[in-house]
C-alpha cells in the first residue's frame, strides 16, 4: 500500500475514528512521519507512515455518513432559529402586523481567514446558503498576526472569524501551556492583533480557535467566542454556525452563550464565549428595482 499527499487516511491505532488528509510526508532518522489534516475536525496531527490505511471511497461514504447527519440536523434546527429571529422582527417592525411596511435588513458583514482551504470552501457555501455576506480568506496560520491589520482596515468586517487547525501535544507540556498547542499561540496573537485596531467587543465580533485551542488565552486576548473549553475536537462548520447567530440578532439584543452554542454540532465542550450584542440592523423604506 502506498500512500501519496491529498489521501484520505485513518490511523490504525486509533481504529480509523477520525478520517485525514495527508498533507506532507517527511522522513526522519529512516522513518516516514505523516502530517494529517482532519477531514470534519479542525485538527492536526502527525502519525508513523506504518500507522495509516487508505481509506477507498465506499469505505469514506460509510464512515462519513453519520457526521453528513449530524450536519444535516444541525443545520435543520439552525434554520429553525434564524426563521424565528425574522418573525419576530417581522412582527416588532411592523407593530404586530398592523402597518404594511417596506424593510430590509443589513446582517453583520463577516471576514473569515482560516488556515485550510478546503474547510473555508466548506465554511463559505454554508455562509452563502444561509445568505450571510463574507469575504473568505486562506491564510497560513503563522502568517495571520502579521496579515489581520491589513485585512480589517481593508475589508471593515461586523465579524472576525479567525480559525484552521490546532492540536495539544502532552508531550510538549501542560494542558495550561501556550506553548504546547500546534497554532493557539498565532491565533491569540492575531486577536490580539485585531484588538489594537478595534478594541469594542461589539463593534467587532471575534470567533478564534481550532480543535483543541487554548480557549482561555484566545478570550483574554479579546475573543468573544473561542475553542476549545475542553480541549475536544471541533466540527469544520461550528463558526459558521456562531456567527450566523450573531450576524442575524438584532443589534439592540444581548445573546445568551447556550443559545449561540446548542445547535453547534460540538456544544460547550468545544465552544464557549462570553455574552454579546447581536449585529443586525433593519431600515426602511425598501424599494426594489421594480417598484416605481
Amino acid at each position: 500500500m502506498t500512500i501519496n499527499l491529498m489521501d484520505v487516511v485513518g490511523r490504525i491505532s486509533y481504529k480509523c475514528d477520525i478520517l485525514f488528509r495527508v498533507i506532507d510526508i517527511k522522513e526522519e532518522n529512516g522513518r516516514k512521519k505523516v502530517v494529517l489534516y482532519g477531514e470534519d475536525f479542525r485538527l492536526i496531527a502527525d502519525a508513523p507512515y506504518e500507522d495509516l490505511l487508505l481509506i477507498d471511497q465506499m469505505k469514506r461514504m460509510e464512515l462519513t455518513q453519520e457526521f453528513r447527519s449530524l450536519e444535516e440536523q444541525s443545520f435543520r434546527l439552525f434554520k429553525q432559529d434564524i426563521d424565528l429571529l425574522k418573525q419576530r422582527q417581522e412582527y416588532d417592525t411592523t407593530e404586530g402586523y398592523k402597518m404594511k411596511v417596506n424593510y430590509f435588513q443589513l446582517p453583520g458583514r463577516v471576514l473569515h481567514i482560516d488556515g485550510d482551504p478546503s474547510y473555508l470552501k466548506k465554511c463559505l457555501s454554508l455562509y452563502e446558503k444561509i445568505g450571510i455576506p463574507v469575504t473568505g480568506i486562506h491564510c497560513n496560520e503563522k502568517e495571520m498576526p502579521q496579515r489581520i491589520s491589513h485585512l480589517i482596515e481593508y475589508y471593515r468586517p461586523d465579524i472576525l472569524v479567525i480559525t484552521g487547525h490546532d492540536a495539544y501535544s502532552k508531550s510538549k507540556g501542560a494542558i495550561g501551556d501556550i506553548n504546547a498547542y500546534r497554532h493557539s499561540k498565532f491565533f491569540v496573537q492575531t486577536v490580539r492583533e485585531a484588538r489594537k485596531r478595534i478594541p469594542n467587543l461589539d463593534q467587532l465580533v471575534i470567533f478564534a480557535g481550532a480543535c483543541q485551542s487554548h480557549f482561555e488565552s484566545l478570550i483574554h486576548a479579546g475573543a468573544n467566542f473561542a475553542s476549545s473549553p475542553s480541549r475536544v475536537n471541533i466540527h469544520a462548520l461550528d463558526p459558521v454556525y456562531i456567527v450566523a447567530k450573531i450576524s442575524f440578532t438584532p443589534f439592540m439584543e444581548r445573546i445568551n452563550v447556550w443559545d449561540v452554542l446548542r445547535n453547534t454540532l460540538t456544544g460547550e465542550k468545544g465552544l464557549g464565549g462570553i455574552e454579546t450584542k447581536g449585529i443586525l440592523r433593519t431600515g426602511m423604506p425598501f424599494h426594489s428595482e421594480n417598484q416605481k
